[in-house]
């Protein structure tokens, strides 16, 4: 198996409810399609460079992943199909950082860890 990370780009105007039920939503395809999920990053509501569907900002939640090719078509399929994302990115990777939050909503927590 192999390590990737895939981060989804979803509708500025889904409810905290809809945000969670996504979040979980992928979690199990994962899980349920030979892979297995290292870490979930909920990035927030972020304000996009450019519009994509006349959205301007945008929730961004990032998964870290060890998986197959089996596990990639899962949720490229089902991500085709979902109307709430409009955007996703998949990066495969040898070795993934788990320590580093990029986009954390408590970067000075991030800072006193190193």
């Amino acid at each position: 198996m192999a390590f990737y990370e895939n981060t989804l780009v979803a509708k500025q105007d889904l409810a905290e409810k809809e945000l969670k039920d996504l979040r979980d939503k992928y979690n199990e395809v994962i899980n349920n399609s030979s892979g297995k999920v290292i870490k979930i990053e909920n990035w927030g509501l972020i304000n996009l460079a450019n519009k994509i569907k006349a959205y301007k900002k945008a929730f961004f939640i990032h998964y870290k992943f060890e998986g197959t090719q089996i596990t990639l078509k899962e949720m490229d399929k089902k991500l085709k199909v979902d109307g709430s994302v409009i955007r996703h990115l998949v990066v495969k990777y040898n070795k993934l950082d788990t320590e580093n939050e990029y986009f954390s909503k408590d970067k000075k927590l991030n800072e006193k860890k190193k």
